[in-house]
């Protein structure tokens, strides 16, 4: 059992681990070039997520300062109340104890998401993607030298090494006790470890974001947004895969090979439904199960829809729950919009980009929740902890 460390010693780790990182930059980037050399794989997302060059260097080491700066979220009082009886009754926040976290390729959660959960107290349990091994042991090998450094006993950081099969037998089976599990990846590992796990676990990952350009749209803004929405990381879970325009929208087929033309330009392939798969380079779909389907890939979905109800509709039935935006220079339309699609995130005239902790204000985050328990949204160190309760009292008896 890990004994509960001061937000002083804590906090020394981190700064450890971030001159630790600086000065074993060369070596991790050569790690991971042996793990981008070694995967063969298709997936763009995934060869995406698993590149660490001198830029994710600096926000891995960022992060970790970002952390040290925030306040400790363990032991705040949540709510206090004296009892008739003279006890003394108070709520804090506490470490959920021991967090695993599954991920596919990207070695920054082995020091986001650790430094996130070591701050609030917790033990993690790492899970990562075979393509990235390499890097991720050394990153794990150098959380072991932070601790060392500043002389703190115990298993904070633990990498598990398993295949899928010892995956499997460990959440069904776990040898050491296991409070909450985030996987962080597609559908497939998200599906997987609900499948077998036998612990809470916090969804995280699955995009397919939703935007609808409304009839009163800003069409310069709404070619903009998607855009960004769409093009600038599309390995990201709040990258946009869905466009819904609305038929009554002026100027729609000037505004629709605008958009066209602006996504080809990006070899985006482009899908829609019967209204819109009439123009021209946009090609027809009937099989439903690309709405709920989240592409990870240079490919987008563009449908008609008659009145932003329509569209709310549409969104709460195919969207994962991530983020939706709606673009319109309507403020009432757009708060009724915003209010009534079930998102974690939800926009007026913003891209979902911005679905993330370091861009809410959070610092770094642990994973993106599309849960609505234990937390929603961006889950950032403040939101890692669960609660306790303490009584004082001398001798009271019921």
């Amino acid at each position: 059992m890990n004994i509960a460390l001061t937000s002083q010693q804590k906090n020394a780790v981190l700064l450890s681990m971030a001159a630790l990182i600086e000065g074993e930059k060369l070596a991790l980037l050569e790690a991971n070039k042996t793990d981008v050399n070694n995967y063969t794989g298709n997936d763009l997302a995934m060869a995406d997520r698993l590149k660490v060059d001198e830029a994710k260097i600096k926000e891995m080491i960022l992060s970790l300062k970002q952390l040290v700066a925030d306040v400790d979220p363990v032991g705040k009082e949540l709510y206090h109340f004296t009892h008739e009886n003279g006890m003394k009754i108070t709520n804090k926040t506490a470490p959920f104890g021991t967090v695993l976290i599954i991920y596919e390729s990207r070695p920054d959660v082995t020091v986001e998401a650790a430094g996130i959960a070591f701050k609030s107290g917790n033990k993690i349990l790492l899970k990562g993607g075979k393509e990235s091994v390499n890097s991720n042991l050394m990153i794990v090998d150098l959380w072991h030298k932070a601790l060392g450094e500043n002389n703190i006993p115990g298993d904070w950081f633990e990498y598990l090494n398993y295949n899928r099969t010892e995956t499997q037998a460990f959440l069904q089976h776990p040898t050491q006790k296991v409070d909450l599990i985030v996987p962080r990846g597609g559908e497939n590992l998200i599906d997987f470890v609900k499948q077998y796990a036998t612990c809470p676990v916090i969804v995280s990952g699955r995009g397919n974001n939703f935007m609808y350009v409304d009839k009163d749209a800003d069409l310069e803004i709404a070619l903009k947004v998607i855009l960004n929405a769409k093009i600038t990381k599309i390995s990201a879970c709040n990258a946009a895969d869905k466009v819904l325009i609305n038929s009554n929208l002026p100027n729609k087929e000037i505004f629709i090979e605008k958009l066209i033309v602006a996504l080809l330009e990006f070899n985006v392939k482009i899908l829609g439904d019967n209204a819109l798969s009439t123009f021209k380079n946009v090609a027809a779909f009937t099989d439903e199960s690309v709405w709920f389907e989240e592409f990870l890939d240079y490919k987008i979905v563009l449908g008609s829809v008659n009145s932003s109800e329509e569209a709310i509709e549409k969104i709460n039935k195919y969207g994962g729950g991530h983020s939706a935006v709606i673009i319109t220079k309507n403020s009432e339309t757009a708060q009724i919009f915003m209010e009534s699609v079930d998102s974690a995130a939800v926009y007026q005239n913003a891209s979902t980009r911005f679905t993330d902790g370091g861009q809410f204000g959070l610092g770094g985050e642990l994973a993106i929740s599309t849960d609505k328990l234990h937390h929603r949204g961006p889950m950032g160190l403040q939101h890692l902890v669960t609660n306790k309760w303490y009584i004082y009292g001398n001798g009271q008896i019921r």
